[in-house]
């Protein structure tokens, strides 16, 4: 029987020879340091407390972080944002996790595109800076009920945020599949992620002492190994505090940082200090001036924060924009829908550009680090277009013979336990309901959150939170009834998320007597909604309009397209499509004047835009190369 030996074997030997050099030529094709950068490969350790201070692996690290949110950045954009954070002295990155935006459906997971949290965060080791995640489930964040699904308010019984079954049954399910994405991207698996959020400052909910332990454990059991925080505000700090977890403040003022440092040290004693959400600025609502805080105050803050020996997390570093329809609301004494846009009077603006804070914060950073920092990015581009003037015109009431049949039922059913969607309801939009009176009266009920009536096709009024009766004038015989509703926003914050159903709430009342039969339309406004409209389907505006209706126009660009900003001038209240992309909304209360439109969603040639307006539509829409919200943003 041969003995087997390589010096018997020569061919063998060749053959493992070439085997070895093939093997190593494919290792270098793949080119491994651009997956796994030099500064990753050599991590041990995660980031641990030392008395006062952060270690990470063997050094002292002070944390200096901006948020930008994926979901509300162009995908396309990403990188130039990263860029300029790092250009600005920042070394980590924070972001939220939109649980609404990533399970529209129940099982129905969507990390695709401008979703694609696990590319958004590999961009970000690459570009050479650490992570923290703010998975949630909740995350307030101005977005649409705090980032929560709107198919959980299906159960009449929920009780968001709690250990309620219904709710824990959810997450568990949600945290299965994002953590399995999450994990890979941990430091001490090699990924740029040093630290995880658990939850979203809780202690100024606080209904359930059982809760945070609960999601803290349910991240443990995934797989988080990193670093665990908490983040609250001055209402919340002394309540929000999980054992084994790390407690972290948010504030906006130099005052506001002593007192809470001083909760802070009678809390957990001796420990790194971290402001995880240092307000930059702060969000708009409708009807409301737009928010401006002075770079100077923001400088002098900052500075307070980093002489204290505190990390520091810039929110936001850069806002972006709520497009579609996902900002929030908040409700304490009056209802109040944030806008479109999620400038923030932030570090840069809306479209990315550079302020004031930007250049004395990086100036700051600078010094911090002691090295030269990356030169900035150049600007994105501006462009001032021509003029869109519609061409083309849509009635809703000729539009709704193109949608999906009605959904029929005797009482009205609020927007999200529609059976649509899979049985999922409707998020995001507007509903129409239907239905048939023969009499005069005053009509009244719970509409959230603005619902315009209509009596055939003539709009008669309102009706919202302030007011909840409307008359109906003397009718002859059969006349059909209509509302349009509109889901403004849910509440992102505060105790009254629970009650964030949109549409009619309950009954709705002729003289006191329910009325009946009701033909239900779902008016998502999503692509595939817009993609029922024919050609064949629109005609030349008319002289004598009928509103609502959808106006569609086209914008011609040059073969460089650029960032613009739209001005409705004349237009009253809607929302506008470009290419498909849902910008938005518009209302001429302000503050905000124009919508953004970034330049990666515009194609050379004709882009086809796409106007739903409510009630009186101007003759074009105009394009600017500068924002307007109320006061201009680059006044500081």
């Amino acid at each position: 029987m041969p003995k087997w030996s390589l010096r018997r074997r020569p061919g063998r030997t060749l053959g493992l020879l070439l085997l070895l050099v093939l093997s190593f030529l494919v290792l270098r094709r793949l080119n491994w340091s651009t997956l796994v950068p030099l500064w990753l490969q050599r991590q041990r350790l995660g980031l641990r407390t030392k008395g006062p201070d952060f270690i990470l692996e063997d050094s002292t690290f002070q944390i200096l972080g901006g948020s930008i949110h994926y979901f509300r950045v162009p995908r396309e954009y990403w990188r130039d944002r990263l860029l300029k954070l790092k250009a600005c002295g920042l070394n980590t990155l924070t972001t939220y996790v939109p649980w609404n935006l990533h399970e529209p459906e129940r099982g129905k997971f969507d990390f695709s595109g401008n979703l694609d949290l696990e590319a958004f965060i590999q961009l970000a080791a690459k570009i050479g800076l650490w992570v923290i995640l703010r998975p949630g489930p909740y995350i307030c964040s101005e977005i649409d009920l705090g980032g929560l699904p709107s198919w959980l308010l299906q159960d009449p019984d929920m009780k968001l945020r709690t250990t309620y079954h219904g709710f824990t049954k959810a997450v568990d399910l949600y945290f299965d599949h994002l953590m399995s994405r999450v994990v890979p991207l941990q430091y001490k698996h090699g990924g740029p992620i040093i630290a995880v959020q658990v939850e979203n400052e809780y202690g100024s909910y606080n209904k359930d002492r059982a809760y945070m332990p609960y999601i803290k454990k349910a991240l443990e059991d995934r797989g988080i190994v990193e670093m665990l925080l908490t983040s609250d505000n001055k209402d919340g700090l002394e309540k929000g505090v999980v054992d084994g977890v790390l407690a972290t403040i948010n504030l906006q003022s130099k005052q506001e940082l002593m007192a809470l440092n001083t909760v802070l040290l009678s809390i957990q004693g001796i420990q790194p200090k971290m402001v995880m959400e240092y307000w930059t600025g702060w969000f708009d609502s409708w009807g409301g001036s737009h928010n401006i805080l002075d770079s100077a105050e923001v400088l002098q803050t900052v500075s307070a924060i980093i002489k204290d020996g505190s990390s520091i997390n810039l929110y936001m570093f850069h806002g972006g924009t709520n497009f579609g329809f996902i900002n929030g609301a908040m409700h304490f004494n009056d209802y109040k829908a944030d806008v479109t846009s999620y400038d923030y009077d932030a570090i840069l603006t809306e479209a990315g550009d550079y302020t004031a804070k930007y250049t004395k914060l990086r100036e700051l950073f600078g010094t911090v680090s002691g090295i030269p920092l990356p030169p900035p990015p150049e600007l994105t581009a501006k462009m001032v277009y021509e003029p869109i003037s519609p061409a083309l015109y849509l009635s809703l009431w000729d539009a709704i013979q193109y949608m999906d049949k009605p959904v029929t039922s005797e009482t009205p059913i609020n927007m999200e336990n529609l059976p649509v969607n899979n049985g999922n309801g409707q998020a995001f939009g507007y509903v129409l309901y239907e239905t048939t009176i023969f009499s005069s009266g005053v009509l009244s009920g719970l509409v959230r959150d603005r619902g315009q009536v209509f009596l055939n096709r003539v709009s008669i009024g309102f009706l919202d939170y302030k007011t909840t009766k409307i008359t109906i004038p003397l009718t002859q015989g059969y006349t059909i009834l209509r509302i349009l509703v509109e889901n403004r926003g849910r509440v992102n914050y505060g105790n009254n998320i629970d009650s964030q159903r949109k549409g009619l709430i309950g009954n709705l009342y002729l003289n006191n007597k329910a009325l009946k039969n009701f033909k239900i339309y779902s008016l998502d406004m999503t692509k595939q909604f817009l993609q029922r409209f024919d050609m064949d389907n629109w005609s030349v505006i008319p002289k004598e309009l009928t509103f609502p209706a959808f106006f569609l126009g086209a914008l011609s660009v040059g073969i460089y397209p650029s960032d613009t900003f739209l001005k409705l001038e004349g237009w009253v209240k809607g929302v506008v499509f470009v290419n498909g992309h849902n910008l938005g909304r518009y209302w001429n209360v302000g503050p905000q004047e124009t919508l953004y439109l970034p330049g990666v969603w515009l194609d050379k040639g004709i882009n086809k835009v796409i106007i739903f307006e409510e009630t009186m539509s101007g003759s074009m829409v105009q394009s600017t190369d500068i924002p307007h919200l109320g006061r201009n943003q680059y006044i500081n």
